[in-house]
C-alpha cells in the first residue's frame, strides 16, 4: 500500500471526534463508509478508492474530503464499522467459555460476510471506538478465568488466531466451491510424483483422505472447544 499520507500532516484531524455530517444532506460520513463497504464486499478491497466511492455515491471525489482527509481514514472507518458487527449486544454471557464462543462466532460471521476485513486487520490502523469495545469485551471474558492481564491477552490472542486461520481457509473453500476443491485434490493425485508416492505406500495417512474426499476440519465449534478445553486446563475455573 502507498505511503501513509497521515505521516505528512503534523496535526491530523481526529478521525473519531471530527464532525460526521457535511453541508450536503445527501453526503454524510456514514454514507461514504457504507458505500465503501458495499464496494469492498462486491469487488474486494483493492476496488476501494476515493474516486470510486464518490462515483458510487454520484458525487465529485473532492466532496468526500469534507468528511475524511485521505483513503487511510476511510479504511480505518470501514474497519471500525465492521468491528461494530462483532460486538455482543447487552451483557456477554457470564460463563467465560460461552462469552468466548459468542465473540468468536461473531468474528467468524463478520469475516465471512466481509472477506477483506482480515486484510485490513493486518495494517497498522488506528483503533476506533467499536474496536476498543470489542477488545474490552474479549478481555472481560478472559478476566472471568484469570486475574493476570498478560494471560488474558494470551487467551484472546489464541482464540483470535484459531478463528482467523479457520475463517481464512473457509473463505478459500467458498471461493473454490466444493467442485473446485474436489478438482484441486483430484489434480494433485493426477500428478505423477504424488501418485507414485501414494502407490508406493509413502503417504499412508494422506491416502485414505484423498480416497474419501475429506479435505479438512469443517466444524468450527469443535475445534474451538478443543482450544478452550486446553485453556481451561491451563488456568482452571475461577
Amino acid at each position: 500500500m502507498a505511503g501513509n499520507p497521515r505521516s505528512q500532516r503534523e496535526q491530523p484531524r481526529d478521525l473519531w471526534t471530527s464532525p460526521k455530517s457535511g453541508r450536503r444532506p445527501k453526503l454524510t460520513r456514514e454514507a461514504i463508509v457504507e458505500a465503501a463497504i458495499k464496494l469492498a464486499d462486491a469487488e474486494g478491497l483493492e476496488a476501494v478508492s476515493i474516486r470510486r466511492v464518490a462515483a458510487e455515491l454520484g458525487v465529485r471525489a473532492m466532496s468526500l474530503y469534507s468528511h475524511i482527509d485521505a483513503k487511510e481514514d476511510l479504511l480505518d472507518l470501514m474497519y471500525d464499522e465492521i468491528a461494530q458487527e462483532v460486538l455482543v449486544e447487552g451483557e456477554p454471557p457470564d460463563d467465560w467459555r460461552e462469552a468466548m464462543i459468542e465473540i468468536a462466532r461473531r468474528e467468524r460471521d463478520a469475516g465471512l460476510r466481509h472477506p477483506w476485513v482480515f486484510e485490513l486487520a493486518g495494517r497498522a490502523s488506528r483503533v476506533g471506538p467499536n474496536g476498543l469495545r470489542h477488545a474490552e469485551q474479549s478481555l472481560a471474558a478472559a478476566a472471568r478465568l484469570t486475574d493476570d492481564p498478560e494471560a488474558r491477552l494470551a487467551i484472546i490472542t489464541a482464540v483470535d488466531y484459531y478463528m482467523l486461520g479457520f475463517t481464512v481457509r473457509e473463505q478459500h473453500v467458498r471461493e473454490l466451491g466444493e467442485n473446485g476443491l474436489q478438482r484441486a485434490y483430484t489434480s494433485m493425485l493426477e500428478q505423477t510424483y504424488i501418485r507414485s508416492l501414494v502407490e508406493r505406500g509413502e503417504l499412508p495417512h494422506l491416502k485414505p483422505l484423498f480416497e474419501s474426499g475429506v479435505y479438512g476440519q469443517s466444524d468450527f465449534e469443535r475445534g474451538l472447544k478443543w482450544l478452550l478445553d486446553g485453556i481451561e486446563n491451563e488456568y482452571g475455573q475461577k
